[in-house]
């Protein structure tokens, strides 16, 4: 077969592949939108069963403001007098915990990486580490972000002061490791035992048997733990945001609008959806960078 023949015959192929991929990308926008969709119709429900019997929670418009309430708060000037909107304040400040929950998600990702490349290339270190990473995790957050800020205002590197915004993306960085850890290590170890005695005899040596077949293997475990890594970070940065008060991200922006639940709480529930939409967006980036890595791999069963 020509060369000229290979191209051709491979063109119709990623063109098809394409083609299922944007059928599945539809499909899945479609099922999002009708996620959205049931849970307006539930929230407006449990609105509307309250005003028939006692439900053991408050569902009135002082906690549970109507959906279109909601939506009307986007609209709303931020403060009285002013030009920018809750909506444009809240991208504002999203935008700022995105850049906060990036970095502690590199350094967490890294950390979790290389941990798992350790556990798997030596048993007795992921005897001795992996209870450890599992226990890190149980440490309640709200109790741990107050320490760190502490200790880390008394550290400096020269003439670099660590500073709160630093202590946030260690938090994201804590979160973060966690599920990739585990991922990696899960996925580092599912070579098949055939595959593992083929490399040996052909006297690879770990590097390689780590870099051609562990990481290749590892790819359906480590592009899922990635999204719950970034999730992870997400949710780092917006709870260390709370506890520390730290300014401009969207974690200090509930604080400030939870002041004012009891005149206007939908635009407590705006700030609430901006970190929602936060999460779903950096989860969506992992997902992006994934499908642009294997654009020109073949795809088999479902995605």
């Amino acid at each position: 077969m020509t060369q000229t023949e290979v191209v051709t015959s491979t063109t119709p192929r990623r063109a098809s592949n394409a083609s299922r991929r944007f059928k599945r990308g539809v499909i899945s926008v479609l099922w999002a939108l009708a996620g959205v969709a049931i849970a307006i119709l539930m929230w407006e429900l449990v609105k509307w069963v309250g005003t028939l019997v006692s439900l053991p929670f408050d569902s009135g418009d002082g906690t549970m403001p109507h959906v279109w309430t909601i939506v009307d708060a986007f609209s709303q000037p931020e403060v009285r007098g002013s030009d920018t909107t809750v909506l444009q304040a809240v991208i504002a400040s999203a935008a700022h915990s995105l850049l906060i929950a990036a970095g502690g998600f590199i350094i967490g990702v890294s950390v979790g990486l290389l941990l798992a490349i350790i556990m798997q290339r030596f048993s007795f270190m992921e005897r001795g580490l992996l209870p450890f990473v599992i226990a890190s995790q149980t440490v309640p957050l709200i109790a741990l972000a107050p320490l760190i800020v502490g200790i880390g205002n008394r550290i400096s590197f020269g003439p670099i002061q660590w500073n709160t915004t630093y202590s946030v993306m260690f938090i994201a960085a804590y979160l973060a490791f966690f599920p990739l850890s585990v991922g990696a290590l899960r996925g580092l170890h599912s070579p098949t035992p055939t595959s593992l005695e083929l490399m040996r005899s052909y006297a690879a040596t770990p590097r390689q048997m780590l870099f051609r077949l562990r990481f290749p293997s590892s790819l359906p475990y480590l592009v899922p733990a990635l999204k719950v890594s970034a999730a992870a970070a997400i949710i780092g940065t917006v709870v260390a945001e709370i506890s520390t008060g730290v300014k401009g991200g969207i974690g200090r922006l509930i604080i400030e609008y939870a002041r004012e639940a009891s005149s206007n709480p939908a635009k407590v529930y705006v700030a609430v959806l901006g970190a929602l939409v936060l999460g779903l967006v950096a989860a969506g980036l992992v997902t992006a960078l994934d499908l642009y890595l294997t654009r020109n791999l073949p795809k088999e069963g479902k995605a």
